[in-house]
């Protein structure tokens, strides 16, 4: 079962006729990935201290149907690939009320060194716990 975050549409996510603006699922997908994190132990701001980022290096988004103001949102996040350095992600943005496709999306994250900005590997009990959770085809 993949990881789910709900979410509600706001007046500031939609545009002028109250449809979520297309750079604003990024940010719902960004928001479902970092409780994902959050969800077992893992602080973004605390990995920061400790000399880890994450960085997004890839997106494909395919925009299906609008989301409009006050949906309610359910945000999915599946593992599809891991490696040292980079883990690609699978997402889906659905309406709560009739279980529509939104969004579908496939995001790639590199781990970095916060010092250098430069390739590393992702701690091990993170890469562990991704592992576990590795979408089965």
């Amino acid at each position: 079962m993949p990881f789910q975050w709900p979410v509600r549409v706001y007046i500031e996510d939609t545009d002028v006729g109250g449809i979520v603006y297309y750079v604003n699922y990024l940010k719902f997908l960004e928001r479902a990935r970092t409780e994902l994190l959050r969800s077992h132990g893992y602080s973004q701001q605390a990995l920061a201290a400790a000399g880890t980022l994450f960085v997004v290096t890839r997106t494909e988004c395919d925009y299906r149907k609008p989301a409009r103001l006050d949906d309610e949102l359910l945000i999915e996040v599946e593992i599809e690939k891991i490696s040292a350095t980079r883990v690609t992600f699978l997402q889906q943005i659905v309406r709560s009320s009739d279980s529509v496709l939104l969004c579908q999306a496939r995001v790639v994250v590199a781990c970095v060194s916060a010092a250098e900005l430069k390739p590393q590997r992702w701690p091990a009990t993170l890469i562990e716990y991704m592992q576990c959770n590795l979408r089965r085809s």
